[in-house]
């Protein structure tokens, strides 16, 4: 007789004793007291004897009930136990791809003004193609990674907001975020795949390939991509540009001086190009309040190469003339790469999703003059905005502060930090970055800009390395886990001991979940990251071959424990944040030192590059919050706000003036050697107030943080797009604030 079994989705199908046998053998897998094959054979059978007595019409979980019974009658209790746990997920993976077709349905078919899940992140449009594709991969591959692949600790620790997996769906894939040596890798040219790119001869084209270098590198990691010395690799190519732009004039000098003269033009050209190789001819700087550039030395290198080339003795104002055109030229070419860098970089939909690269560009301390112009121009060039006057979102600008280099009154480059306070008071952006700070000028070499520190705009921060040299270029974060602080004091209710205990569970779990995700990812091979490893931008894959695995090249990487809310946490445990009181302020650093503590400790037992985060955790921090209100309820100061406070920030909503606020976030930069920043907030227009905004940026950087910036309120026009300081008319369109409210934005933390 044939017996009918229904299957949980309604499905009939024939009953089939086999797979009685295999589900038994599958749980017996993995005990100690495992039954033998004699002994599975013969509870299946008794099984469906049991089973086909009652009816011929069975259910599974008329079997699931029957499986179970017979183990425990049996005496076989592991395997009891084994079963009932495989079941648990077996029937969990079966709800989690019902609720994945759910997503996908709804992904495919609602608008994203009406789903979350389509708006979670304001980089992707969740109504185009490419980003619905985007959220299709990343929410089966959370569910897969969740279901099917994370050991059962890490998933249910991330689950239950213990602590935050970053980029799950890219945990089987790919690491972070890297800082690229663009000058290592423009030398000699690369390929990004599909062809050989030769290296650039043009500060056109040192600017295109820079926005290429990012591009490329981006699609081989799931965070942002970063340039660690802009300006130094910039100089080179403005340096050919201007050796290219004096010739050229030499050239055109050339013919109106000699006309009616039968010559080869292309055989001239080349024989001024072999006179100026000669020599050293270089752009310089108008002095203030001078009509002409001079630099005696290229001045008169020019004077030579036309007196051999037209075998005669000319005029020394001819010189003078085409040294002061090609100077002239070289502004504005440097100028109009500069402006195409910044529309490159918001205008290459290039990333998974339709998205732009999340790009950084690190720069200010060049001081050679064609160092010295690049960072002017992109200043500029960010100051002018895109078409339209909007606030270029992208590259996130980062200028680096450095004692005896622009930071002084006399310093060198002193005027261009003067106007990269100028620009970030009308676009957000420069950030700065403190070279000074104690823990970063330990690493500094002067005339070596890898040992500048430089960073990310997210904040990642990258320098020490355990296994090879204290650099930034070609190294990067592998990844960061995210611990969910207020929820361990919450559960600790006031006890001090508990919430140590707890929290050195979470840094262990965390640590223990980045170690396997490090040893899944180092696995993998030379072709599987074809730009960042196959190029050998990443410091450690210089010598290896296709087929070899990455654990030269990740070892130089850094893996973060990160934190979210620290402020509600010492509320929960203290009942004051940090901002209010000393107290708190000293258990908040205990706690921050505590973490430290253990990745450096990680650090030495493992010669890995471990390391403690204040985690860009703007979207987590809601999370967080939503997970805490469900859990223990409103609690005042904990978790009365729909989000808990970013990393180790005074909480927004506290009254506290700069000064104030800058002391007490400044001990913890230190402590957070994965990256920080700290923000501090201006009212008004900070355009119309630069002595007190530069102020601000010294009295951040004399208090030992290492990176940081200033929040001012920017409008944007909804019609015209413009984005700046929209009083009663916008500057762009000239509409009235009436006709139209005006939308203001915030910077709030770059990630």
């Amino acid at each position: 007789m044939h017996y009918k079994i229904m299957k949980r989705s309604g499905i009939m199908e024939n009953f089939n004793i086999n797979k009685i046998i295999n589900t038994i053998t599958k749980s017996n897998k993995d005990v100690k007291s495992k039954i033998n094959k004699e002994e599975i054979h013969e509870l299946a059978n008794s099984i469906f004897k049991q089973l086909t007595k009652k009816n011929n019409l069975l259910t599974v979980e008329d079997v699931q009930k029957s499986i179970e019974e017979n183990l425990i009658q049996k005496g076989f209790f592991e395997v009891a136990k084994s079963y009932i746990t495989y079941q648990k997920v077996h029937i969990e993976r079966k709800k989690a791809a019902q609720k994945l077709m759910k997503s996908y349905t709804n992904l495919l078919f609602a608008d994203a003004k009406d789903m979350d899940l389509k708006r979670d992140n304001a980089n992707i449009n969740g109504d185009a193609p490419m980003g619905i594709m985007l959220k299709l991969g990343t929410e089966g591959a959370k569910t897969w990674a969740d279901k099917y692949a994370l050991p059962s600790k890490f998933a249910e620790a991330d689950n239950l907001n213990y602590i935050h997996i970053h980029d799950k769906d890219f945990s089987y894939i790919c690491w972070n975020c890297m800082n690229i040596d663009l000058l290592k890798l423009l030398h000699n040219g690369f390929s990004t795949g599909h062809g050989f790119i030769r290296e650039p001869q043009s500060i056109r084209s040192y600017a295109a390939l820079a926005c290429i270098a990012i591009q490329s590198n981006q699609n081989d990691m799931f965070g942002g991509q970063a340039i660690n010395a802009f300006d130094y690799a910039m100089a080179e190519g403005v340096r050919k540009s201007f050796k290219k732009i004096v010739i050229e004039t030499i050239y055109d000098f050339c013919y109106g001086y000699i006309p009616n003269v039968n010559i080869d033009f292309t055989t001239f050209k080349d024989k001024i190009k072999k006179e100026c190789d000669k020599y050293t001819i270089r752009y310089t700087e108008k002095l203030k309040n001078e009509k002409y550039y001079f630099d005696f030395n290229s001045i008169n290198s020019i004077y030579y190469v036309l007196n051999s080339i037209l075998d005669t003795d000319i005029d020394c104002a001819y010189p003078d003339r085409i040294y002061n055109i090609a100077c002239r030229k070289i502004e504005e070419e440097t100028k109009q790469a500069m402006e195409a860098v910044i529309h490159n970089f918001n205008s290459l939909h290039s990333r998974a999703g339709g998205q732009v690269p999340f790009s950084s560009i690190n720069f200010g301390t060049d001081i050679s003059p064609e160092g010295r112009l690049v960072t002017k121009e992109i200043l500029n060039a960010t100051y002018d905005g895109l078409g339209n006057g909007e606030t270029p979102i992208f590259p996130i600008s980062i200028f680096k502060l450095k004692r005896g280099v622009n930071y002084d009154t006399t310093d060198p480059n002193y005027d261009l930090f003067k106007l990269a306070c100028k620009v970030s008071a009308k676009r957000l952006f420069p950030n700065f970055v403190n070279i000074d700070a104690s823990y970063n000028l330990k690493y500094y070499q002067e005339g070596n800009y890898n040992s500048e520190i430089a960073t990310m705009g997210c904040r990642t921060r990258v320098i020490s390395d355990i296994n090879g040299d204290d650099i930034t270029g070609g190294r990067g974060n592998f990844s960061f886990t995210t611990i969910n602080l207020p929820k361990l004091a919450l559960e600790a209710k006031q006890d001090i001991d508990k919430f140590w205990e707890l929290l050195d569970k979470y840094i262990t779990l965390s640590h223990d979940y980045l170690l396997y995700r490090y040893n899944i990812i180092v696995k993998k091979h030379v072709y599987n990251f074809p730009f960042a490893v196959g190029q050998k931008i990443a410091v450690g894959s210089e010598n290896l071959k296709q087929e070899d695995t990455l654990e030269e090249v990740l070892k130089h990487c850094s893996l973060s424990i990160g934190f979210c809310g620290l402020a509600e946490c010492l509320v929960a445990l203290t009942g004051k944040h940090h901002g209010e009181s000393t107290k708190s302020q000293d258990l908040g650093i205990e706690i921050i030192k505590y973490i430290r503590k253990k990745t450096d400790q990680y650090t030495k037992d493992e010669h890995l590059n471990w390391s403690t985060f204040s985690t860009p955790a703007e979207s987590t921090a809601g999370l967080f919050q939503k997970s805490n209100q469900k859990e223990y309820g409103i609690i005042k100061g904990v978790t009365d706000k729909n989000y808990m406070t970013n990393s180790f920030h005074i909480p927004v909503y506290y009254k506290i003036n700069a000064y104030q606020k800058i002391q007490l976030e400044a001990p913890y930069h230190e402590l957070c050697n994965a990256g920080h920043i700290s923000y501090v907030e201006m009212d008004g227009d900070p355009t119309k107030n630069l002595t007190a905004f530069e102020s601000i940026v010294r009295c951040m950087h004399d208090s030992n943080m290492g990176y940081f910036s200033i929040n001012h309120p920017v409008d944007r026009d909804p019609i015209c797009g413009y984005t700046g300081i929209i009083e009663n008319e916008c500057p762009h369109c000239h509409r009235k604030e009436e006709e139209h409210k005006h939308l203001a934005l915030k910077k709030y933390s770059n990630n």
